[in-house]
């Protein structure tokens, strides 16, 4: 998936995402398990916001992502900020680096994104592989209520004054995954006339003790899992779960 068209709004579309506290939580949750710098992955690094951020909090930044088309953004913001983060374009079951890092993080469902257990499972081997002893990872997922109750069936619109997009989701329970299908409306050069641009791809729903076991799997042991970016218990209402896992 290039996430072409995507990926020139994507940054306009996520306007509401708070990254800031995001990268914030995770360091805190790196922290205080032990790792305060050092080399960190990005693993779906996308446009490069939380890379850039997290460079800003002392860490060394891989960023890690199968789009060209994001990375292509990540990039220019890159010269623009001055940066010095490393990006690859590489998806998390082909994770190929140089040596190893001190920690990772995945970030904003990326992980939904992979269409299969035994993909997941090949992702963490890599992410493992290419991790110190006593690195820590720091990942999240949407959750299966969030699937089902908030995205299921249901249309959003995003009115903003550069796009217009209608994302549509169909929730397929006979795959336990969600269907989602963008439509973008952007304005021509001359500020003229709206042109469409449509996208689909997969979320995919994945149960908790799965993910947990294929940690275990792959040399990880889980410090805790959290109701999104909280300090509160996961609950049967949670959306997003937040993992943190050390590598064994």
């Amino acid at each position: 998936m290039s996430y072409g068209v995507f990926s020139s709004v994507y940054d306009i579309l996520t306007e509401n995402v708070d990254y800031k506290f995001l990268a914030q939580k995770i360091c805190s949750l790196l922290s205080l398990n032990g790792v305060d710098g050092g080399l960190l992955l990005d693993l779906g690094c996308g446009t490069g916001t939380l890379s850039f951020l997290l460079e800003e909090k002392g860490y060394e930044v891989i960023g890690a992502d199968p789009s060209e088309d994001m990375l292509a953004v990540a990039n220019e913001k890159k010269c623009e900020n001055g940066s010095s983060a490393l990006f690859l374009c590489q998806s998390g079951e082909s994770l190929d680096l140089y040596g190893t890092v001190d920690c990772a993080v995945c970030s904003l469902d990326t992980l939904n994104h992979i269409e299969s257990l035994e993909k997941i499972a090949e992702a963490l081997c890599r992410v493992s592989l290419f991790m110190n002893k006593g690195g820590v990872f720091v990942f999240d997922i949407n959750t299966a209520y969030k699937h089902k109750e908030i995205l299921g069936n249901n249309t959003f619109v995003y009115d903003m004054d550069e796009v217009y997009c209608v994302w549509q989701n169909t929730f397929e329970e006979e795959h336990t995954r969600t269907q989602i299908d963008l439509d973008f409306f952007i304005k021509d050069e001359n500020d003229e006339i709206y042109e469409r641009y449509s996208e689909s791809f997969y979320e995919y729903v994945y149960e908790l003790d799965d993910i947990l076991k294929l940690l275990k799997d792959n040399g990880f042991s889980v410090i805790g899992c959290f109701d999104d970016y909280s300090d509160m218990e996961v609950t049967e209402k949670t959306q997003r779960i937040t993992v943190a896992a050390r590598k064994d």
